[in-house]
């Protein structure tokens, strides 16, 4: 497999971050895949934001899960963008989509959307929570998922066989050439985030990651140059 290349959140580093307008920036810079991060509205809609409150990323203020998704539209979430719902994006581009559950509760109503909409090949999930990561896994036959950690023990590639990942997506600032060996041990494709700077980016591929994650477009290009 290929190194690839993920835009996180499209592409954050130069555009409001979980917009339209990042995710086909994300693909027109030829991003392997763009990483977006899923709540639930109020009113049950799968909603792409980090946060769980809209303080940071928009012009309002609360928890996501206090508003409407007509609440939500509302907002300004950054160049005149709109808070957007998954099936929005996956009309919008064409890329492969890895989507984050930030709230548990969104694993099963994302499940459906998967199921629904036949995702199962272009939809990767993943999750901090090792439980979304399984129910996920258990309702999407064919599903692959990832485990995200920030920090992690010794025990992270048998919590990411646990939950019946196929890979995990840790913080490359911490990431050991030992804690390499352990995920490619277990079978797992390992990912590093969030990958920056030409200093990280050598380490992803001294470490042999499968790829990473990153803010910038240009780092895709420097990551062919170093290849």
């Amino acid at each position: 497999m290929s190194f690839l290349t993920i835009g996180h959140r499209g592409v954050m580093g130069v555009e409001p971050e979980n917009t339209l307008r990042s995710f086909v920036r994300a693909e027109r810079a030829g991003m392997d895949a763009i990483e977006l991060d899923l709540h639930l509205s109020k009113d049950g809609a799968l909603v792409v934001m980090h946060d769980a409150e809209v303080d940071r990323t928009t012009d309002g203020t609360g928890p996501v899960a206090d508003l409407t998704l007509a609440e939500l539209r509302g907002l300004d979430a950054g160049r005149g963008e709109r808070v957007p719902v998954l099936d929005e994006v996956l009309d919008a581009v064409r890329s492969p989509i890895q989507a984050e559950i930030k709230d548990v509760a969104a694993a099963r109503v994302l499940a459906e959307l998967m199921l629904r909409r036949d995702l199962a090949a272009r939809v990767e999930v993943s999750s901090f929570h090792d439980d979304a990561v399984a129910e996920v896994g258990r309702l999407v036959p064919g599903a692959r998922t990832v485990l995200v950690a920030e920090e992690w023990g010794p025990d992270i590639a048998k919590r990411a066989r646990a939950a019946g990942a196929g890979a995990l997506a840790l913080d490359i600032r911490r990431l050991t050439l030992e804690t390499a060996d352990l995920a490619r041990s277990a079978g797992l494709r390992l990912i590093g985030w969030v990958v920056n700077t030409p200093q990280h980016l050598r380490l992803a591929r001294a470490l042999e990651l499968d790829g990473v994650t990153t803010d910038y477009p240009e780092i895709r290009r420097t990551g062919r140059f170093l290849a």
